[in-house]
């Protein structure tokens, strides 16, 4: 919290190191404490043995408690230090997919998704370079970054000249973005400033057509509706788009699946979730979202849910791995579906 509230007044080495420590720390707490929990429970389980048993009732735990504490504080910097080096080494996930819909000319686009990077103080410049290339690799005909690209401060990021970064992406079909909740959290108006200086189109509850092949439609996101600003209907984004075209949607939270299935969306892409980020929070995710993570159909719509290649707060993932996305989007039949 120190780190964060200096940060209002400072981004100096000072602040930037008690911002990292501090994100550090949170890793740290949050880990002992589901450790500390499960010896607990543990404890509980040869407390109640030994009352209702002759043979424990005079003896003592297998394991002294200044013992588990030991193990549970070098346990938790162990696994502190795994999901840190998880967190830095992000796959790319490969799939192929078919929209039943012919496009002249057009028998494949391959897009490039990554969502929830998260840049400012702790997901630095140096790590949005790397993820730049690991996209300009893929060889993308379309980028498209899926919500919370910025962090908590704008601000942080300008510093950095991140900016020349996002220039440095390649796509034949362009660079494409929609706003997530931090982009809120950050200032929405200098947040889609920024990414646009950087050559990305944002698209807030708009629709377009790209190369004569496919839509494109983004959405605000729903932070927009709590802060007092406008989320518009699907219905209403989409009311002049030929339907007879491929129609990819991007939107941040997935939530109400529903209606992008009642719309006749091919395709909707969405983050937001980090799939927990760290175990045991997975389990949550699950439970509040349809799709937690991964590929989903229904109907005639499918789905993915990326859970993101950065990280907010704590620069750990325990549980599941960091992604860029690479989908070879396939029209008229051609190619397989992957999930």
């Amino acid at each position: 919290p120190l780190g964060r509230l200096l940060e209002n007044y400072s981004h100096g080495s000072l602040v930037t190191g008690i911002v990292f420590l501090g994100s550090f720390y949170l890793g740290f707490m949050v880990i002992a404490f589901f450790l500390f929990l499960f010896a607990d429970l543990l404890n509980g389980m040869w407390l109640l043995l030994a009352a209702v048993s002759k043979a424990l009732r005079n003896s003592s735990p297998p394991i002294s408690r200044q013992h588990v504490t030991l193990v549970v504080l070098l346990l938790s910097l162990a696994l502190l230090g795994i999901g840190h080096w998880n967190a830095l080494h992000p796959r790319v996930r490969r799939l192929k997919m078919v929209i039943p819909k012919t496009v002249p000319g057009v028998k494949k686009v391959r897009f490039v998704v990554v969502s929830d990077i998260h840049l400012g103080t702790v997901i630095r410049n140096s790590r949005l370079l790397r993820i730049v290339e690991r996209i300009n690799s893929q060889q993308p005909d379309v980028v498209l970054l899926v919500g919370d690209v910025v962090d908590e401060d704008v601000s942080s990021i300008a510093e950095q000249n991140m900016v020349q970064s996002f220039r440095r992406l390649q796509a034949r079909y362009g660079v494409f973005a929609v706003t997530g909740n931090h982009e809120y959290f950050s200032g929405i108006k200098e947040a889609v400033r920024y990414l646009k200086s950087g050559n990305v189109t944002v698209l807030q509850d708009r629709a377009v057509k790209v190369a004569d092949a496919f839509y494109l439609v983004g959405r605000k996101d729903l932070m927009a509706n709590r802060l007092g600003e406008k989320r518009l209907p699907l219905s209403e984004i989409l009311k002049d788009v030929d339907p007879s075209y491929p129609i990819v949607l991007m939107d941040h939270q997935p939530f109400h699946l529903e209606e992008t299935e009642e719309n006749r969306v091919d395709l909707q892409l969405s983050g937001h979730t980090h799939h927990g980020q760290m175990i045991p929070f997975n389990f949550i995710t699950k439970r509040v979202y349809e799709q937690s993570w991964g590929y989903l159909r229904k109907g005639n719509t499918q789905y993915y849910v990326s859970c993101g290649v950065g990280t907010w707060g704590p620069p750990v993932r325990l549980g599941n791995t960091p992604e860029i996305v690479a989908i070879d989007l396939y029209f008229s039949g051609e190619g397989q579906e992957s999930d």
